[in-house]
């Protein structure tokens, strides 16, 4: 089923790369801050009040939200990144989702990040975050071919010379997958 999904995946016709390019600034790892420092598990630094407040705060927006959500997980802890993630009100964007998948991927749950990466490729065919990510999946699964297949649509989307791609070929090439 896996294979089946993934080339339905590939076969999606290409529209024009989304605004935001490689996942709006996800070319760098995220900088600490106090959220993985300081802050307890569903919190997240709010920079007004100089004080850690619970995710589901309305002080803080979904772009706090999704910043300390990448911090975490490149912190390696994934489960607390997705108590913050849970707590976004934007719904299933393409963004929430490549999200979703990769906590998921990263905390064992790898059918579930299967199906979180698709669902964001759904949304969004020209997401070439979440085909490095799903890609970088697949060379986690010794699934090299379906690994390339991921780095051929991040380079037909307009994807080449960006993090995304060069993590995935690096992947690819290596076998060492990233953490944000």
């Amino acid at each position: 089923m896996r294979l089946l999904l993934v080339t339905l995946v590939g076969l999606v016709p290409q529209f024009a790369l989304a605004a935001g390019g490689d996942g709006g600034g996800d070319d760098a790892p995220p900088p600490k801050t106090q959220t993985s420092e300081d802050c307890k598990k569903g919190e997240v630094w709010d920079e007004k009040t100089e004080a850690c407040v619970e995710s589901s705060s309305q002080l803080l927006n979904n772009d706090q939200r999704y910043d300390a959500v990448r911090e975490l997980a490149y912190a390696g802890r994934p489960a607390d990144a997705k108590l913050i993630l849970d707590t976004m009100t934007e719904g299933k964007t393409a963004r929430v989702m490549t999200y979703e998948g990769f906590l998921l991927r990263k905390m064992g749950h790898v059918e579930e990040g299967i199906a979180a990466y698709e669902e964001a490729l759904a949304i969004d065919p020209a997401n070439i975050l979440a085909r490095s990510y799903y890609g970088q999946l697949l060379v986690e699964m010794d699934e090299i071919q379906l690994a390339q297949l991921q780095l051929d649509e991040i380079r037909a989307y307009g994807g080449t010379g960006t993090w995304s791609e060069r993590s995935l070929a690096t992947a690819i090439e290596t076998g060492v997958t990233y953490n944000f």
